[in-house]
């Protein structure tokens, strides 16, 4: 079996170079005026004023859980911070003001509509009419609101086992807590989620180890830490705001180490538009240490992290022994690994990690902060463990400006989990018990499938009836021939979208597949809130669409007629929950630290979740203390040629590849087909190590094929860039098609930042 070690570590500390992207017009530091250029483009277009419109309206952000707006104004974080806007805000709202999408455009033939791209079906236009695929039908129709409930109230009839939904962040907690009620007074629990596919791992782990599985610092104790950790993280590409308090912490005299097996131009130099004077056209230095890691070797890093502390007696025993368990376990297994044996699985040297080490020691505050680049492998609750254990070692967790931070990335998507939507084991036992007592009976204990169990549920043909509430259920998958096959074996798939996406044209169901368009965040006919992944609560306030004559309803209004059609007035009187602010009354009486949310209609009072943030080292958990966890160290070989069946003789190249999201992408929606920052022009590219492409006999810009285990991709372009040797890196969705993800089994969370694949000429 060959590993991916080729590349000997330095052996002493660097500094990492820009990377080499492809061409000379690459930029060398992220953002900058480029940003200032995109802005005037679109704001001084004729969509501007309705961008400006939106931007100024009182709602939260489309794009990451960072984002900002609610009360305070559209351009104000929670802290009261002005100019807090984004491009990637911009380019979500840009998205959703467009024209509607033409009806003759979405009555073409399913086979035509099913060669768009994601940008070509994100660029239809807005849907504007409900719509349906029949079953010996060729082409969506348009379909009448009261045959619509009558298919979804025939489709809730199903045995509880064989119905499910998907949903996505982009949606809001009232939404939310409707959907999980409905499905669970059904006696459903295949409640599959967006976040399933990917900070679960951070979710599940982090609840074991603390009682809560949110980040339990806010922006507030950001802005005291002394050092960020930011591991597996594109900071500047999917959360800009971030890299506000980046060059805020280095400018006053803090540390950020960067781990990623990529060198991201702007996690070395970003050009930030909020600092005009200080940053914006010369860039702000971002990594203090740059710790370029072999992908999935997370574990190992930060073990040697604990290691090189122990050695140098820089572990706090007095805190570990008055609000840790389980901790001496996890120092006798950092002390008995050595150091080899750490350096090879991970490809740092010593001297590099005990930097890091001693950065992390001598800093008073430190924020360990992650995002899929941890959590999407096989061992992600593991790579959770390991950085909770680095910071508990040190005392840091349970005081301001320091703790774990997870970074999520969808608008709203730590909301769905706040309010329940989850499978049964993962929901908090307060929420179970206000269900039970709302219900008057007990709930159902059957575990529910998450999202890959609920692809493969499907395609053994156990799945009637799915409801995704937004989202891009059959892209976001691993195995798309997989996904595609289970889609058909579902009788009735009904989505809630505002927009068209691959899903609409390749996630048919074997019945009916029925698209209903829903208003946006900012279009609502009613308040809805919205939780950031910092524990904030903002309040959206009503809206209108400008697309006319459209025939559009809210999520909330189609989960109260479909439930009052299929349960009447049991347990709630759901045409009743139109008011909105009645959902929030019961999200209080049943949600953990959402008490506030009862009274916000009338006070406008946004606020933190309750019993998340730590500023004292005592837990949520039943002893109070945090609980640590020994990590093994993963095995990271890579198949043969052979088990690839590929001659040996052929040049070729076995890769650990890493699917990845351009710059110019919000999770499956592709804005633009290039990646500027990474000298990739177009989609359908492989971002190599110059040693993988030399030892290959390749030459940049030449065309391979990429195989995986489930299907290769010809004609891909190899561009030479700033990827640790023996990885790449590809874009998803495109890059789904030909892997079957292994699955952290603790979380479900598929391993789409370690995939083998072999590169061969084409």
């Amino acid at each position: 079996m060959a590993d991916f070690t080729d590349a000997k570590p330095p052996s002493q500390p660097i500094q990492p170079p820009l990377p080499d992207a492809a061409g000379a017009e690459a930029p060398q530091m992220g953002g900058g005026l480029s940003v200032i250029q995109y802005w005037a483009e679109h704001t001084l277009s004729p969509e501007g004023p309705k961008l400006w419109q939106t931007l100024l309206h009182k709602s939260a952000c489309l794009s990451c859980a960072w984002g900002t707006g609610g009360q305070k104004g559209g351009f104000t974080n929670e802290t009261g911070e002005k100019v807090q806007r984004c491009m990637k805000s911009v380019e979500a709202i840009s998205a959703e003001i467009q024209p509607a999408a033409p009806p003759q455009v979405l009555a073409q033939p399913i086979a035509e509509l099913q060669q768009l791209t994601s940008l070509e079906a994100d660029r239809l236009g807005r849907l504007s009419f409900p719509m349906i695929l029949r079953a010996g039908s060729d082409h969506y129709e348009r379909i009448g609101w009261d045959e619509i409930y009558q298919i979804a109230e025939t489709a809730l009839r199903q045995p509880p086992e064989r119905i499910a939904s998907y949903s996505s962040g982009r949606s809001s907690n009232e939404a939310a807590f409707l959907l999980q009620l409905l499905m669970r007074t059904l006696d459903s629990n295949n409640l599959a989620d967006c976040s399933d596919l990917c900070h679960s791992p951070s979710t599940v782990g982090l609840k074991q180890m603390f009682g809560s599985g949110t980040s339990m610092v806010s922006l507030e104790n950001l802005q005291q830490a002394d050092c960020v950790v930011l591991i597996g993280s594109n900071a500047p590409a999917n959360h800009p705001r971030l890299m506000n308090e980046l060059i805020k912490l280095r400018d006053r005299g803090g540390k950020v180490i960067v781990i990623n097996p990529v060198i991201e131009v702007g996690l070395v130099k970003f050009a930030s538009p909020a600092f005009p004077l200080t940053s914006l056209l010369t860039g702000s230095e971002i990594a203090s240490l740059y710790l370029q890691l072999i992908p999935g070797s997370d574990v190992a890093v930060f073990v040697g992290i604990q290691k090189a502390l122990i050695e140098a007696g820089q572990i706090q025993i007095d805190y570990l022994q008055q609000h840790t368990q389980g901790w001496q376990a996890v120092v006798d297994q950092a002390k008995a690994t050595d150091w080899e044996t750490i350096t090879t699985i991970c490809g740092i040297s010593q001297p590099e990690i005990e930097l890091a080490a001693q950065m992390i020691a001598r800093s008073q505050t430190v924020v360990f902060a992650w995002a899929m680049g941890v959590t999407q492998h096989d061992n992600g609750v593991d790579n959770v463990f390991s950085i909770a254990n680095t910071a508990l070692l040190t005392g840091n967790a349970g005081k301001p400006g320091a703790g774990t931070m997870p970074i999520r990335g969808h608008s709203n998507v730590q909301g769905f989990g706040s309010m329940g939507v989850v499978v049964t084991d993962r929901l908090k036992q307060e929420i179970q018990q206000s269900l039970e007592q709302l219900l008057g009976r007990s709930l159902s204990r059957v575990p529910g499938y998450d999202t890959r169990r609920l692809i493969e549920a499907a395609d053994a043909g156990q799945i009637d009836t799915l409801i995704c509430l937004g989202g891009n259920l059959y892209a976001a998958n691993p195995d798309l021939t997989q996904a595609k096959r289970a889609f058909s074996q579902i009788d009735t798939v009904i989505y809630l979208a505002t927009k068209p996406n691959l899903g609409h044209f390749h996630g048919l169901g074997r019945q009916n597949t029925i698209v209903i368009p829903v208003f946006n965040r900012f279009e609502n006919p009613h308040k809805t809130t919205t939780e950031s992944g910092n524990n904030y609560v903002r309040l959206n306030d009503e809206g209108q669409t400008h697309l006319k004559d459209a025939d559009l309803v809210s999520e909330v209004e189609f989960l109260c007629e479909l439930a009052h059609r299929s349960l009447g007035d049991y347990p709630i009187q759901w045409r009743q929950m139109l008011e909105t602010r009645y959902i929030r009354q019961l999200i209080a009486q049943t949600i953990p630290g959402y008490e506030a949310i009862g009274t916000i209609d009338d006070t406008l009072e946004e606020f933190t979740i309750g019993g998340r943030i730590f500023d004292q080292p005592q837990f949520s958990t039943p002893s109070g203390q945090a609980q640590m966890f020994v990590t093994p160290l993963p095995n990271l070989q890579l198949p043969t040629s052979e088990q690839f069946g590929i001659p040996a003789q052929l040049p070729h190249r076995i890769l650990s590849l890493m699917t990845g999201r351009s710059y110019s992408q919000h999770n499956t929606v592709v804005y633009k087909p290039d990646d500027r920052y990474r000298g990739m022009p177009h989609r359908n590219c492989i971002l190599m190590n110059a040693v993988d492409i030399q030892l290959a006999g390749f030459t940049a810009h030449q065309r391979v094929t990429v195989q995986g285990d489930a299907g290769k991709l010809e004609n891909v372009e190899i561009i030479p860039g700033g990827v640790r040797p023996g990885s790449a890196l590809m874009f998803y969705p495109e890059v789904n098609l030909i892997f079957k993800a292994r699955m952290d089994e603790r979380s479900g969370t598929p391993a789409y930042k370690r995939v083998p694949v072999v590169v061969y000429a084409a």
